[in-house]
């Protein structure tokens, strides 16, 4: 058998037979250095998370990045077959195809894309737009070819209130697009209070709507929204970063439009900059991380028109990302917002949700002088399947 045979066949066993024999959850978490560091590092870090592995906080694998790109954030397409890296760095998005190991980085040129943010994929697979702070466009991109195809900017008449475009959803059942103006990136102070809607078919500016109830400029900072799964009619829930409020949004199917409201307040609760927003399978539980000082908020979204909270668990400063174990029992939260002082833990949470208490904490990127940036889980690619095809007789 030749050697390069030898080396697939050798793959294929070691991945399908450890799929099969543990159930062990690997996430992937992008990393960049805390700034009291000497020497500036990045990197994609692919980690065992389960509380039962014998190989729980340890690191498998690396993925170096420059280490001028400020790696943001990672999205999957809608089949996981690829993850998108966004970057606050430089103008470039970088894509790994998950079903090819090793994995590697393919750069893709966005020339009018500052500050990348957030990537959302069309549900036939084939499209994805691109939040680019920095430069207030979206950028639409072929999702087969990986390329730009369109850009949106505030240079046409139509589109001129997409100021600081963070967070991106969407619904092709209605053919909608939300993007939430948030920031502006060297000037904080500079802060949005809307949401504006497009066509996603054609990325034609409808319409914008004021996401905060007090007077403008209310400097509210919406920064993630997000469509509640399976809701009829569609239900899209807002984080207000400074205004640190919840927000909802319902689909008027006869008006085509949005009405938006206002749903808890996290300051009630002495809890400030809420961030990103996880839904359950179900669809029946929400939850929501705030950084300051780091919580994780469950809700009953049973009716995702008006989610009822239920409890608030401790995580750690910086409360950003979470995702949830495959069974639902875990969730793990990574603790780091841009490098922020107060709000920069690194480390990841581990939160029992049968007990709804914090079941332990994983140090093992904040003890090497690093902080986690995002955290997703891996998806396996390498099935049964795979071990057949690598089956080779010479």
């Amino acid at each position: 058998m030749k050697p390069f045979r030898l080396l697939s066949l050798t793959l294929g066993l070691l991945l399908s037979c450890t799929a099969l024999a543990s159930a062990e959850i690997l996430a992937l978490l992008n990393y960049e250095s805390k700034p009291d560091q000497p020497v500036r590092r990045e990197g994609i870090a692919i980690m065992e998370i389960d509380p039962e592995s014998s190989d729980f906080g340890k690191i498998l694998m690396e993925i170096p990045l420059p280490s001028d790109l400020v790696a943001h954030h990672i999205f999957f397409n809608r089949d996981r077959t690829k993850a998108y890296i966004t970057a606050l760095g430089k103008p470039v998005l970088h894509v790994v195809d998950l079903t090819h190991f090793p994995y590697r980085l393919r750069a893709i040129a966005v020339p009018d894309c500052q500050v990348l943010e957030d990537l959302v994929v069309s549900e036939d697979n084939r499209t994805w737009y691109l939040t680019c702070m920095g430069s207030s466009t979206v950028i639409m991109g072929d999702a087969v070819k990986d390329q730009p195809i369109k850009t949106i900017s505030a240079a046409e008449p139509a589109a001129a209130f997409i100021l600081n475009p963070h967070g991106i959803a969407i619904h092709n059942g209605i053919d909608r697009v939300l993007i939430t103006s948030t920031i502006k990136p060297d000037n904080m102070a500079e802060a949005g209070e809307t949401v504006t809607v497009l066509e996603a078919s054609t990325g034609k500016v409808l319409s914008t709507h004021k996401v905060s109830s007090k007077p403008s400029p209310a400097k509210a900072a919406p920064v993630e929204v997000m469509f509640a799964p399976k809701a009829n009619p569609p239900v899209v829930h807002i984080t207000n970063m400074f205004e640190a409020t919840l927000w909802a949004g319902i689909w008027d199917p006869k008006a085509q439009s949005f009405s938006f409201y206002q749903v808890d307040d996290f300051g009630a609760r002495e809890q400030g900059m809420p961030l990103e927003m996880l839904y359950n399978a179900k669809g029946d539980r929400l939850y929501v991380t705030t950084a300051k000082p780091g919580f994780v908020n469950l809700y009953d979204n049973t009716d995702p028109r008006q989610p009822k909270f239920l409890q608030a668990i401790p995580a750690a400063p910086g409360a950003h990302h979470s995702v949830l174990s495959p069974d639902e029992r875990y969730l793990f939260v990574q603790n780091s917002l841009l490098n922020l002082e107060s709000m920069s833990d690194g480390s990841i949470t581990v939160i029992d949700l049968t007990k709804g208490k914090v079941l332990g904490s994983i140090e093992t990127l904040k003890a090497q002088g690093f902080n986690p940036n995002c955290i997703m889980l891996l998806p396996n690619h390498f099935q049964q399947a795979d071990l057949r095809a690598n089956q080779v007789v010479e």
